[in-house]
C-alpha cells in the first residue's frame, strides 16, 4: 500500500520518502520490536525507515539486526534551550524555551526520543510536537533508567539532541 518513508522508526520522525503500491526495496535492518524496518527502496537514493504494517515482507525479520541510524543533522538552526522536567507522579512533563530561526516556515517542530517505563517494560518511544512542552507517561517498576533526548526539527534535519534531566 502507499506508505511514508521516514528519517526515524516512528510516526513522530519527519517523512523521507513516499513508497507506492508495487515499490520494492531491500529491507536491512529492525528496530527493536520489529515494527519498523531499515529499507532501501529501488526508487529512492538513500535507506529509510518504514512500517512493517504496511510492506509485504519475504522473510523473517527476526533474522536481521536491530539498528538505528543517526538522524540527518541541520546547522540552520540550534538545539532547543532552558530545557527542563518535572514529574508528578508517573507524569513527567518537559518544557523548553520556544526556538527563534530566521525562516520559521522551515521548522518542523520538536522530537524527544525517549527510553521509559510503560506497562511494566522499557520502551523506545518517539513524540513530536509543535508546543514547547511535552508530558510523557513514566510508570514506575522498571528495571532500568528513564531518559530522554530533545531535537529540534528543521526541513533539513535535526539539531544535535539535548539530553533532558529526567526527574
Amino acid at each position: 500500500m502507499q506508505a511514508n518513508c521516514r528519517y526515524g522508526p516512528g510516526l513522530a520522525y519527519m517523512f523521507s520518502a513516499g513508497l507506492y503500491p508495487g515499490d520494492k526495496a531491500v529491507v536491512h535492518n529492525r528496530n527493536w520490536d520489529g515494527t519498523w524496518l531499515w529499507i532501501l527502496p529501488e526508487t529512492v537514493p538513500r535507506h529509510c525507515w518504514a512500517s512493517s504494517y504496511v510492506l509485504d515482507i519475504e522473510g523473517d525479520i527476526w533474522e536481521l539486526a536491530e539498528y538505528y541510524h543517526p538522524l540527518p543533522w541541520t546547522h540552520y538552526v540550534g538545539p532547543a534551550q532552558n530545557v527542563q522536567a518535572s514529574r508528578s507522579g508517573d507524569q513527567v512533563t518537559v518544557t523548553w524555551k520556544a526556538t527563534v530561526y530566521q525562516f520559521p516556515e522551515d521548522l518542523r517542530g520538536y522530537l524527544i526520543e525517549s527510553r521509559i517505563c510503560q506497562g511494566g517494560n522499557m520502551q523506545r518511544l518517539a513524540f513530536h510536537t509543535d508546543n514547547t512542552s511535552y508530558t510523557i507517561t513514566d510508570e514506575p517498576g522498571c528495571r532500568g533508567t528513564s531518559s530522554a533526548l530533545l531535537y529540534v526539527a528543521e526541513k533539513h534535519g535535526y539539531t544535535d539532541p539535548v539530553q533532558i534531566s529526567w526527574p
